[in-house]
This record gives structure tokens, C-alpha cells and sequence, in this order.
């Protein structure tokens, strides 16, 4: 096919008079009269004529420019962007599924409400928590309603001075955004140069003023924090929380419960770890788990089983409230379950360990040329400092770029702000090693170009609908309209 041909643009096959519909003729007038004069136009709509197999060729030939984990490798970190099957979609989509409406009495969806329950209870043996909640609609929902459930049990103990949240200067945005959401103060603890948090700055900064301590496990570097158990202590000890951000959880499945570690509170990204394609917004799902003496505070409604053996919605006096409209994201939550007994026991326990397999893999594979800040092994991602060789001044932006050539989606970069040219990895454990050595093939031969032939790179891409733009000039001003109205 003639690329050229996929190039053009709509109105390139704009023809005077050409349509693709034909409705009714009304005579609108009259309705045009009503409209204030300050809101109808004074230049006519500049739309293109078209027939209907040219606008259904062109978006069906734009819809192949995007990129996503079903067409090539999304090594994207922290955000786990795994292949997911497409069984689960299958089960999310079936009538008697998505046809279901929230207010139907409980009798006549008991298996929508067993579902509920039975992924609460397999998200509780997962977790290593008493209870968890699936209302919350994404991550950062789920951040602000663990925050929500710690002021309560705070509250409940007339303990209401408790009004800050630390956070490490290397967690991810949502953590201090959510906090602020939640009427919470933030401060920030340093990271030691690994990436894990600094006990002696943690220890200067814990008082009766903190709430809770927010802490991502593994960290944003792909480091296991190692010095948990004695971070539970000194948060317990100072009376305050200590919560589980679960955007990371995909490298402890069958390895580690964040429960057993000392956390009180977490969410569970279940877009991320648990079977749903996330990005573009949506749509995703954020439970909210909690330890034994928590699970009061979480929000209405809640799903139980009573003692005759039905299933039902319950509210309570000492919940927080209500989060969301209704149950959450019922197609996620199918999903996630399909997800989690489709693989069973014996086969959650290898997602861990491959994912931190593939990430350790990549990682010994380039670090010869690619500058990698903390030695030692990862778990489900890393972050290299740029290229080793930054002779030639070819930056993160310039080989994420040129990675778009070669066909892969680019890592996540500039993130986190402990480097100065981050480049973080995530290749999860769904990738095949053909992949793998592939995707080593190309980090290898951009190496060598950013030494041999650097013009290249900083021009890059050049194989993309969009090439390389001014990337100053595109944020500044954006063009979001196809013509000036």
C-alpha cells in the first residue's frame, strides 16, 4: 500500500458537493432565529466533502498509528503495562454481564455480588489485609480513600492534630496530590542514593502531627525497600499509619504481601497488576485494603454474605461514606478476578518472579552502556542515567525517540527526578525473550549511533505519522483544532 496515500489528510479528499449521508430535509429557521445572534456563527464550518469509504478508510488508517501493548513492546515503568488476555475482555463484554444495572434488587444479582465478595476476599489472601473495599474508580482514588480511611480512624480516637503525610521525595505525583486532596499537610522524606528512604530523616520528622507515612514497595527505582519492618516500627511507634502505594505491587505476587510487612492501609492498581489495558484515562480500578481494626472505617456500600448464605449490599454509621456512585468499575473488577483464577495459586506466585527475571535481564544486558546509578539487583524495573558515553550530548529525550523507529514504545524518561536523565524500564513478565533480546538489539545499535552518527538521533523519529517536533514549541502552543474557527 502506498504510504503517501495513508498520509493525506481528509481534507486532501475534499471534493465541492461530495457527501457521504443523506437525511431527511427540515426546515430549521425558525430554530435559527431563537439562537442569540453572539452565539451563530459568521463564517461558515470549513468541513471536508467527502464520501463515507473515504472517512471510514481514513480513520480505519489513522486508528493504525496507535500504539499500545497489543502491537508492540510497551516497556513503559511503573505504570506495569502487561499483555492481558483476551478471555477476560471476552468475559467483561458478555450481555448478561455488562447488561447489569446497579440498583437491581440483590436477589436478582447474586452473582454479580458473589463476584464482589469473592474478589474482596482473594484481594485480602493477596494483600496480606483484613477487608479491602473495590468501590474506589482508579489508583489515585484509591490513594485519596485509604487517606480518607486513616483521618477517620484517627478522628475516632480524638486524635484530630494528626494533619501531615510523608511521602518520599521519589514517590510517584499521585501520593502528595491525593494528600492534599484529602485535606492532609505533606512532607517530604529524602531518599538515601539508592532510592530507599533515609530511617534518619524519617526518624527527625515523625511526630504527633503525622498521620501516616505513604511508601511505595518496591520504590520507583525498582529497589526493594529492605528496611520496612523497622520503617513499621518508627511509624508505630509515633502513633501514626503506615500506607502501601500498590502501583508497584506486579513484582511481589507470590513473593511478598505488603500486610506481613507492617503496612496498615493499601491500594491495589487492578488496571495495572490485574488484567485490565490502562491508559488514555481509563478505565481502571483502585481497592482499598486495610489490616484488622480498619475495616470499619472503609466506605458504603460494602458486599456480604449473610448468615443464610445470600449475597448484599450493607451500609454502616462508621464507614467514611461513600466514594463513588455506586460499586466501582464492575467490567474491571470481572476482569481482575477472571485474571486471578485463571492463573490460581500455583501460577500467581510466577508473576513476580518473572517479571523481576526479565527486568534483571535487560538490565545486566546494557548496563556497559548505559549509566545505571544503583548497583545491585532490581525487581520489576530499573532506571539507567542516560548513556555512559554523553560525549557526543545526546540525551534520555533523543534515544527514547529514536526507540519509536525501531517500533518499540518508549520508557518511561525524566522520571524519577533523583537523575538527572532517567530512563526507566519496565519489561513486566508477559514478554517473550525474543522481545527481550530484540528490544537489547536496538537500546545497543542507539548506543552506537549516539557515538557514530549523534545528528541522527537528535533529529529522530523519522518513521512516525508525527516526526520529530519542537518539543518547546508543542507545549507551549498546541494545536488541539485542525483549522482556526
Amino acid at each position: 500500500m502506498n504510504r503517501e496515500l495513508y498520509d493525506k489528510l481528509i481534507f486532501e479528499y475534499s471534493k465541492p458537493g461530495r457527501q457521504g449521508f443523506s437525511l431527511p430535509r427540515r426546515d430549521c429557521k425558525d430554530v435559527l432565529g431563537s439562537i442569540p445572534a453572539g452565539l451563530r456563527r459568521s463564517n461558515a464550518v470549513n468541513l471536508p466533502e467527502v464520501d463515507e469509504p473515504t472517512v471510514v478508510r481514513h480513520y480505519t488508517n489513522q486508528s493504525t498509528n496507535n500504539f499500545g501493548v497489543d502491537t508492540g513492546f510497551y516497556p513503559l515503568g511503573s505504570c506495569t503495562m502487561k499483555y492481558n488476555p483476551k478471555i477476560n475482555e471476552a468475559l467483561a463484554a458478555d450481555s448478561t454481564i455488562a447488561a447489569l444495572h446497579p440498583t437491581q434488587p440483590a436477589d436478582t444479582v447474586q452473582g454479580a455480588l458473589e463476584l464482589y465478595w469473592r474478589l474482596q476476599k482473594a484481594l485480602c489472601t493477596i494483600g496480606g489485609m483484613a477487608e479491602f473495599t473495590l468501590n474506589p474508580f482508579a489508583g489515585a482514588h484509591g490513594e485519596l480513600t485509604g487517606l480518607m480511611v486513616i483521618r477517620a480512624y484517627h478522628a475516632s480516637r480524638d486524635d484530630r492534630g494528626r494533619q501531615v503525610v510523608i511521602v518520599p521525595d521519589s514517590a510517584h505525583g499521585t501520593n502528595p496530590a491525593s494528600a492534599a486532596v484529602a485535606g492532609l499537610q505533606v512532607r517530604q522524606v529524602k531518599s538515601m542514593p539508592d532510592g530507599t528512604v533515609d530511617l534518619n530523616d524519617l526518624r527527625d520528622k515523625l511526630d504527633d502531627s503525622v498521620a501516616a507515612v505513604m511508601l511505595t514497595n518496591p520504590n520507583t527505582i525498582g529497589m526493594f525497600e529492605r528496611n520496612i519492618p523497622q520503617i513499621a516500627e518508627m511509624v508505630h511507634a509515633a502513633g501514626a499509619l503506615l500506607y502501601y502505594d500498590g502501583a508497584n505491587l506486579n513484582p511481589l505476587l507470590g513473593v511478598a504481601r505488603p500486610g506481613d510487612m507492617g503496612f496498615d492501609v493499601m491500594h491495589i492498581n487492578l488496571h495495572k497488576t490485574f488484567s485490565t489495558p490502562h491508559g488514555g484515562g481509563g478505565p481502571g480500578a483502585g481497592p482499598v485494603g486495610v489490616r484488622e481494626g480498619l475495616e470499619q472505617f472503609l466506605p458504603n456500600p460494602r458486599v456480604v454474605l449473610d448468615a443464610e448464605g445470600n449475597f448484599r449490599t450493607e451500609c454502616t454509621d462508621s464507614a467514611l461514606g461513600r466514594v463513588s456512585g455506586w460499586l466501582g468499575n464492575y467490567t474491571v473488577l470481572v476482569k481482575a478476578l477472571a485474571y486471578i483464577l485463571t492463573l490460581g495459586k500455583e501460577h500467581i506466585k510466577m508473576v513476580g518472579p518473572l517479571a523481576t527475571l526479565n527486568a534483571n535481564y535487560i538490565m545486566h544486558s546494557l548496563r556497559d552502556l548505559y549509566l545505571l546509578p544503583v548497583e545491585g539487583p532490581c525487581k520489576h524495573e530499573f532506571v539507567f542515567d542516560g548513556l555512559i558515553d554523553k560525549s557526543q550530548g545526546i540525551t534520555t529525550l533523543n534515544v527514547a525517540k529514536r526507540l519509536l523507529d525501531y517500533g518499540f514504545h518508549a520508557p518511561t524518561i525524566y522520571f524519577p527526578l533523583l537523575f538527572h536523565e532517567s530512563l526507566m524500564i519496565e519489561p513486566t513478565e508477559t514478554e517473550s525473550l525474543e522481545t527481550l533480546d530484540r528490544f537489547i538489539e536496538v537500546m545497543r545499535s542507539i548506543a552506537l549511533e549516539a557515538k557514530e552518527s549523534p545528528d541522527m538521533l537528535k533529529n529522530a523519529p523519522f518513521n512516525t505519522p508525527v516526526r520529530h517536533p519542537d518539543d518547546t514549541e508543542a507545549a507551549l502552543h498546541p494545536k488541539v483544532t485542525y483549522d482556526e474557527l
